[in-house]
Formats: structure tokens, sequence, C-alpha cells
């Protein structure tokens, strides 16, 4: 485990070092998870469809993209 020390900046603001951000994949413009919880602070970036569904990621992210499509056509009747 390894510890860094960041500043906080106006409104909250932190940097995470760059060493940090390309290990973990993290890229600008990226929502992280904030868990507040006993032990401090958590900083969790999400996994995306294919690493959390392994070797069925390519069909969940067909799934995503039905249900995706459904739903914007149902937003679309509900509007007309």
């Amino acid at each position: 485990m390894k510890k860094y020390r960041v500043k906080v900046h106006r409104k909250g603001l932190i940097v995470i070092p760059a060493e940090v951000r390309r290990s973990l994949g993290i890229a600008e413009g990226m929502y992280l998870e904030l868990i507040v919880d006993e032990q401090g602070i958590r900083l969790i970036p999400p996994k995306s469809l294919l690493t959390a569904f392994g070797v069925d990621g390519e069909k969940a992210l067909e799934v995503v993209k039905l249900i995706s499509a459904s739903r914007r056509r149902e937003l679309e009747e509900i509007r007309s």
C-alpha cells in the first residue's frame, strides 16, 4: 500500500497524483464513486461492463444498448 499526501484546494478540490491516475485508468471527465465509511474516504473508479461481466461483457453491452433504446422509445411516447 502506498500513501500520498494531497492538498485540499478551494471548493474541496484535490489532485490525484498522475501515477495513481495511470495505474487505475482514471481519465479527465470520468466519474468516481466516493465512499465515506468508518475508515474514512475511498475513491473508487467504476468498472466497465466488460470488466464487471468478464467473458459475458460483450453480451452485457448489447443488453444495455437494448434497454437504453427501449427507454428512449418510452420517453418519446410519453412526450408525444
